[in-house]
């Protein structure tokens, strides 16, 4: 059973995320306080199930009610260490408090001052909070990364006009190409999708996730969850896994194989995915999140999408070194250049057990 961690008439304690009735309970809390996905118990399952990295996170309650809940993954490897992550996988994660309970960004702070304890228990020397309020004393940023979303327009040749006159050109020519799109969450659905993912983030340096994290993903969330597939005289161009939440569309893991650029196979995905989103009832695109300055971060500015800073924070135990896994690292960018060398199948075969790592 968890000790409590007093707070004058809170109290927080880390939660069972193995009791169907606490999991729901928070979820209920994350839908109520307009939490996020990565904020969801359901997000920290499936990686857990997929990955092995326990599930777990602190609950702020007084008299009964929850007051504040703090996500976080706790990922361990060999090769990047161990961490408390909020959340694993997510772009987004941190604390989160409740609307209208009184409660406050000294709720926010205590769950993170709790965390710490939890940190050292677990034998974990670094917290990445990924969003949120954190403690005086926490390293804090907002400068690395930004945020996109906005607006769908009410019907299909709105939101054509919506994009940016040069974007908008390159889409209307997407609309003219030999390009089928189709969306599920099938077996060939998601077959598709992994490869043509594995294929994009090889080009890019990167190892491959798991499978299982994604048909996890899929699994757990249901209706809530599905692929959007381009394909070119039957082979897949590019393919998109999206999360839909809080009426919004989440375009999440995406990619194109080299064929895509010429073929504007992603300007079609992208588009088409609009469409479905709004009607699947979504009133918003969440296009994700971006390093400032990248070249995705350009491109989603392109089709006029405006930044918005994103805020991160992170603590470190005392005498460790902070676990940075930026692909900006010295440490990583020749082993960047030589993974894109890597023949694909030796990369798809070999990735997923190092990726693990990069909750």
């Amino acid at each position: 059973m968890n000790a409590p961690f007093p707070l004058s008439s809170e109290t927080i304690s880390v939660a069972d995320l193995r009791d169907p009735g606490e999991v729901c309970r928070i979820e209920r809390f994350v839908a109520d306080n307009a939490g996020t996905i990565f904020q969801r118990p359901k997000w920290l399952q499936a990686v857990d199930r997929s990955t092995g990295h326990k599930a777990s996170g602190l609950v702020a309650e007084r008299c009964g009610q929850i007051t504040g809940w703090l996500p976080f993954s706790e990922v361990h490897s060999p090769l990047f260490g161990r961490a408390l992550v909020s959340s694993g996988f997510g772009v987004g994660g941190g604390p989160l408090v409740a609307l209208h309970d009184g409660a406050n960004e000294n709720t926010a702070q205590a769950l993170c001052k709790s965390a710490e304890e939890v940190a050292i228990r677990s034998s974990c020397p670094s917290i990445e909070l990924r969003n949120g309020d954190a403690p005086a004393g926490w390293h804090r940023w907002n400068d690395s990364h930004c945020g996109f979303e906005t607006d769908l327009a009410d019907d299909d040749e709105q939101q054509l006009l919506a994009i940016p006159r040069k974007q908008r050109a390159e889409v209307r020519k997407s609309l003219k190409l030999d390009l089928e799109v189709s969306v599920g969450t099938q077996p060939a659905d998601r077959g598709a999708h992994y490869a043509v993912y594995a294929a994009s983030v090889h080009n890019l340096g990167t190892p491959v996730f798991p499978r299982a994290l994604f048909d996890t993903m899929l699994d757990m969330f249901g209706d809530d969850a599905d692929i959007l597939t381009v394909r070119h005289q039957g082979e897949p161009v590019a393919s998109v896994l999206s999360f839909y939440h809080g009426g919004a569309v989440l375009p999440y893991w995406g990619g194109g194989t080299f064929a895509a650029r010429h073929l504007r196979a992603n300007e079609r995905m992208y588009y088409e995915l609009m469409l479905h989103a709004r009607n699947r009832g979504c009133d918003r695109f969440d296009f994700g999140r971006s390093k400032t300055g990248s070249g995705p971060y350009n491109y989603k500015k392109n089709w006029g999408f405006e930044p918005q800073p994103l805020s991160y924070a992170s603590w470190t135990a005392p005498g460790h070194e902070p676990r940075d896994l930026s692909p900006n690292n010295e440490a990583y960018s020749a082993k960047i250049e030589l993974w894109k060398k890597l023949p694909l199948a030796l990369a798809n075969r070999i990735g997923p057990s190092i990726a693990r790592g990069l909750a």
